[in-house]
């Protein structure tokens, strides 16, 4: 299991979310990504989820 980081944005830049979870590979940590921005809202608010190597698996602006 690797550890992706999923960061949310307001507008201004500040930090909305900041979490870390887990995942076997890029595709779960996609899908997880987007699963726990809907849960708590935020799909449409700019947010990317990181790779452990520093590559974005889910990103919008």
């Amino acid at each position: 299991m690797k550890t992706y980081y999923l960061t949310v944005f307001e507008k201004d830049g500040s930090k909305l979310l900041d979490e870390t979870f887990q995942a076997r590979d890029d595709n779960e940590a996609k899908q997880r990504g987007m699963e726990k921005l809907k849960e708590k809202g935020f799909e449409e608010h700019t947010h990317r989820c990181a790779a452990p190597e520093g590559h974005m698996v889910l990103f919008h602006r």
